[in-house]
């Protein structure tokens, strides 16, 4: 039988093929304006995306709270395909806890998941704080290094224009994420590839690891202004992981590894039980 999530990813999939083309850089602008952040019809002004934010934070506060420390962010339904589907003019942003953080080449037991998925990112360390209003070239300036992750999720149910508000609140289905070995000074992407291999051999790759996500100084701009509306703000050291570089990678009930390139930088990877 087909699950919601499969059927999502499969129509994800196939949507996202002519899409690839859609956000170009712009050092003095950023998709959607971006830099008019505070104006009445930003993406984060979306009653939806509003309600789905402020509940997603609360929770992050009582995490915090409770002993838990911040990681940094994610964006997510990033991909041109998905934004129209959802109806929306932005990614989405969750938030990432350092007890989510997983080593390259653990074990993460998804048993009793739903329909877990590794999604083969780009992450960014940021070196300075990065307030809202910033443009896209002080976002490249911005940056620490950039490295490969992972980003592991439970797809419990197939977002939609309808349920995103309950999808933000509760963090964009996110579980773990996995840092990768090596980690290139700078923000740097033009000569960078994503290369996925599942079941020993390769199986998607991207000779332009933003095509779907964006160019990552424009989704730090996004990430700013988003958390700046919210009363958060991205700080030095913060952990951004940008979306998905390849079509969302639903993995099978019988997988047992996941393994990621994104070249030149380095390599992450991470194996499945079901205990």
């Amino acid at each position: 039988m087909t699950t919601r999530g499969e059927k999502f990813g499969s129509a994800l999939a196939k949507a996202v093929k002519g899409a690839t083309a859609k956000m170009k850089e712009d050092e003095s602008a950023t998709p959607a304006d971006d830099r008019a952040w505070n104006r009445p019809d930003a993406p984060w002004n979306d009653p939806r995306v509003k309600r789905g934010m402020q509940a997603q934070l609360a929770r992050r506060a009582e995490r915090i709270g409770a002993g838990e420390k911040p990681l940094g962010w994610k964006m997510g339904l990033g991909a041109p395909a998905a934004m129209a589907m959802l109806g929306v003019s932005g990614p989405q942003v969750g938030y990432l806890l350092q007890s989510g953080l997983v080593s390259s080449g653990a074990q993460v037991n998804v048993k009793g998941w739903t329909q877990p998925v590794a999604e083969p990112e780009i992450a960014v360390q940021l070196a300075t704080d990065l307030p809202p209003g910033a443009t896209a070239a002080e976002a490249r300036a911005a940056i620490a290094a950039l490295m490969p992750a992972i980003e592991l999720i439970d797809l419990k149910e197939a977002p939609t224009a309808e349920n995103l508000e309950t999808t933000l609140a509760a963090g964009i289905f996110q579980r773990h994420v996995v840092l990768g070995e090596g980690r290139r000074r700078g923000g740097e992407t033009a000569d960078l590839s994503a290369h996925v291999f599942r079941r020993g051999k390769l199986a998607t790759e991207a000779p332009d690891p933003e095509a779907l996500t964006g160019k990552v100084p424009n989704l730090l701009v996004h990430l700013a202004n988003t958390l700046g509306a919210f009363g958060e703000s991205l700080r030095a050291g913060d952990i951004v992981i940008c979306g998905s570089t390849v079509p969302m990678p639903l993995i099978e009930p019988d997988e047992t590894e996941f393994d990621y390139e994104l070249r030149p930088i380095g390599a992450a990877s991470v194996r499945f039980v079901r205990d």
